[in-house]
């Protein structure tokens, strides 16, 4: 189940969802909650309550068309609402871009620290690209991205493996967690294949290891 309070990418989950809700009812065209749903991504009963919500804020009106259908207008309070959030998202987006950056290359240098150089990511997402972009500064070396189920080929250009199969030998000094979706499970999968000492994952993650969250790196 989503937290509605995840920030991991710049706004919570509600107020993401209020910000598609609102850009999409700017579009002017007609839409039932189902359609509604399907289109910002989010369950129908919790697209029920973001209306209910917005016209209580007085951010989106209502109207009844024929057909027992409802058209939603944007009201100019829900103009200047969905300008807020977008400033909001783009000011914590960048305010985690960088975060994440300085976190991955703190990473790269525990890494180097401990005599280690070749580097595999697992997860291919935002924060692989940003652990692709730290690594450009530092003097490791990117291997590949592994990510279950993927069907890419290439990613930022490494190349990507969809399983762990061959990964695990002595040409991987350190696997990096990039997985933003499920890092505590990307972790638990990954001591599988390699020993902790060998798993890295930065403190955003908030990856717990035997019941305590990682702070710095590997432990």
């Amino acid at each position: 189940m989503s937290d509605p309070n995840d920030t991991r990418d710049g706004l919570k989950l509600t107020d993401r969802a209020t910000l598609s809700l609102l850009a999409t009812l700017e579009e002017g065209e007609p839409v039932t909650q189902r359609s509604l749903a399907a289109r910002i991504g989010v369950a129908l009963g919790l697209t029920n309550g973001l209306l209910k919500r917005a016209v209580r804020k007085g951010l989106v009106k209502v109207q009844q068309v024929p057909a027992k259908r409802y058209a939603y207008y944007v009201t100019p309070k829900g103009f200047s609402e969905k300008s807020r959030l977008v400033a909001e998202y783009l000011s914590t987006s960048l305010t985690f871009f960088r975060q994440a950056r300085d976190e991955y290359s703190g990473l790269y240098e525990q890494i180097q620290a401990q005599g280690h150089k070749r580097v595999l990511l697992f997860g291919a997402g935002e924060l692989a690209e940003i652990a692709i972009m730290s690594a450009q500064e530092m003097d490791v070396e990117l291997l590949a991205v592994v990510q279950s189920g993927c069907n890419l080929e290439n990613f930022s250009g490494l190349p990507v493996y969809s399983t762990m199969d061959g990964m695990a030998d002595d040409a991987v000094d350190a696997v990096v967690i990039t997985s933003s979706d499920t890092p505590q499970q990307a972790y638990e999968d990954l001591l599988e294949f390699f020993p902790a000492e060998q798993i890295y994952a930065v403190p955003l993650l908030h990856i717990s290891r035997n019941g305590q969250a990682v702070e710095e790196g590997a432990q």
